[in-house]
């Protein structure tokens, strides 16, 4: 066997290098094309046009001695490649501007979002005025969604006692809210 110098290859060397690098690592390459959206097919195209690539990088050549180099080398221009398509293909389909308009809410003006800001606020501080029980029912009621009797199992109490302390702390919730700031 002959041994290579540092010197850059011959050409049939190189792309004797490049025939048994795309045999080694074309499954590898083409698994990373697909865990980046790609179809079997498109992973297909995609290796090609990153095998392309990887032949124009000017270190390409030398790293026809280093296997581990150019596999490293050949997985990230294949992942940048992959996500190139996957760019392009979202690009080329038909966009709906006038859907698009449609969803577009008019909540999100600036003044809707601060007034949105300072009613969860004052709920919040509202929220803070309420008595250890109440505070817990009410999270665990109204926020969390659990069911009456499980929540009535947690704190200890019946049912009852716990439909009780709800509408207590709704009332009060009602009535600090319609104030605008919790005392």
């Amino acid at each position: 066997m002959e041994t290579r110098t540092s010197e850059a290859p011959a050409g049939g060397q190189f792309f004797g290098w490049i025939t048994a690098l795309v045999h080694t690592h074309r499954g590898r390459l083409v698994d990373v094309a697909r865990r980046e959206g790609l179809t079997a097919d498109e992973a297909l195209d995609c290796l090609q046009e990153a095998f392309q690539s990887f032949l124009l990088l000017p270190q390409a050549r030398r790293l026809v001695d280093e296997p581990e180099d150019s596999l490293k080398l050949l997985t990230v221009v294949t992942r940048n490649v992959a996500r190139n398509q996957r760019r392009r293909h979202h690009r080329a389909l038909p966009h709906d501007h006038e859907a698009a308009a449609a969803l577009a809410d008019p909540m999100d003006a600036p003044d809707a979002i601060v007034a949105r800001a300072e009613s969860y606020i004052n709920a919040i501080g509202c929220i803070a005025t309420l008595g250890q029980m109440q505070k817990a029912v009410v999270e665990l009621r109204l926020v969390d969604n659990v069911p009456g009797e499980d929540v009535a199992a947690m704190l200890g109490t019946s049912p009852g006692n716990m439909a009780v302390v709800l509408h207590r702390a709704k009332a009060k919730l009602r009535a600090c809210i319609a104030e605008g700031e919790p005392p």
